[in-house]
């Protein structure tokens, strides 16, 4: 078994809607994530893609398609595909190769092109399958986050000016980030002005989808010294946990929750981190900043709490106190979150490591974290998928 594997290059492509091939700004991530490790692509021992997925079929092999973009050079390569969480399955098994000894440095990389409007499944009668009956019936993702804020609002009394707050924080946070598809800021009154698109949430308080890539370059840590990257940041812990059986809340594309009557109620969301804090021997008080999965603006709240960043209920506060902005004492997204980049697949989870990265190396510019020294992920996917990632210096 080898030490610890750290992260020594990240590089991401911009995020937006550029309407060009995936394997371009994946191949772009690649490159800077190698210029910044200082090695050569011919020193790639392991290629781990995430998978980009078309009409729910994984036409395209990432793994073996970066590998020839970049120039086939004998590299092992394999692909995740766990919906949201595709990135961090990947990150899973090139952190496995190098901790079995079997590589020393390798590539995870992901990147999208996704199309325009909703997430959805493919055309056709398909009644087996549960991610097109949620949208047969109108259970489209933002009607999912509709109903998590409604239950915010119901049994903790968070209020739509709550969730602008997240909208006006994290857009402030990606003002300054030159990676990030929107920068600008808003106010309550744009977000109050923006459309209703699932009561209680306004178009301001979802994420768009985009184009986007993110690529890191892992290492065993005797591999890293031999390079000079002796303070490279450390893999912690991963977590990709499935849910346990009863489930607490819904979760998509579920219509209903188990029956908890003769069994416990487990949280799936709160299950991700729980597992990555045993693995870190860690816990909530020793995270510095978090990148958590904002699909909406009450999503964030949600995932503060399930992180045990705070006690159930009292996220909102912590928003409105200003405790989560960056300067504040738990900095919740500070690299805008997807209410800033919008949502690249199998690049998303990746990009959260990168972020926390640059703000473990304290390479964030305005943005940045002061004296950032664990940084924590949260994020989820369909079908039971989802991830939670720690990283210390």
């Amino acid at each position: 078994m080898s030490e610890d594997v750290v992260i020594i290059g990240a590089g991401m492509h911009p995020w937006g809607k550029w309407g060009r091939n995936f394997v371009g700004y994946g191949v772009a991530a690649a490159q800077e994530a190698l210029r910044d490790a200082g090695i050569d692509w011919r020193d790639v021992q392991f290629v781990s893609g995430a998978a980009t997925m078309r009409c729910g079929y994984p036409g395209y092999v990432a793994g073996a398609t970066f590998a020839q973009a970049l120039g086939w050079q004998g590299a092992e390569v394999q692909t995740s595909y766990a919906a949201c969480a595709s990135g961090s399955q990947a990150l899973t098994a090139a952190r496995s190769r190098i901790l079995s000894g079997q590589a020393d440095v390798a590539l995870v990389i992901g990147a999208d092109t996704t199309p325009k409007g909703f997430l959805a499944p493919a055309k056709g009668e398909r009644p087996d399958d549960p991610d097109w009956v949620r949208f047969r019936v109108g259970i489209t993702n933002p009607t999912y986050f509709a109903l998590y804020a409604r239950r915010r609002m119901e049994i903790y009394g968070d209020t739509q000016d709550d969730f602008a707050r997240v909208k006006i924080k994290n857009a402030q946070h990606g003002l300054t980030n030159e990676r990030a598809r929107y920068r600008k800021a808003f106010t309550m009154e744009d977000v109050a002005a923006s459309p209703m698109v699932a009561n209680p949430l306004r178009l301001m308080d979802v994420c768009a989808t985009s184009d986007g890539g993110a690529a890191l370059i892992i290492a065993s840590a005797a591999y890293a010294r031999k390079i000079g990257k002796m303070n490279a940041p450390k893999i912690a812990a991963i977590s990709t946990v499935t849910p346990t059986f009863a489930s607490a809340i819904i979760e998509m594309p579920d219509l209903a929750t188990d029956s908890a009557v003769v069994a416990e109620a487990h949280s799936f969301r709160a299950a991700l981190p729980a597992k990555a804090y045993a693995e870190a021997g860690m816990g909530p008080e020793d995270v510095s900043v978090a990148e958590v999965y904002d699909l909406s603006t009450a999503l964030e709240l949600d995932w503060i709490e399930d992180l045990g960043l705070c006690a159930r209920g009292e996220a909102a506060g912590l928003t409105r106190d200003g405790a989560t902005r960056v300067g504040g004492r738990m900095p919740i997204n500070p690299s805008g979150g997807l209410a800033c980049f919008g949502e690249a697949v199998p690049a998303q989870a990746i990009a959260q490591v990168c972020e926390l990265t640059w703000q473990l190396r304290g390479e964030a510019g305005e943005r940045q974290v002061e004296g950032a020294k664990v940084g924590i992920t949260a994020n989820q996917g369909l079908f039971g998928h989802g991830s939670s990632v720690i990283l210390k210096r």
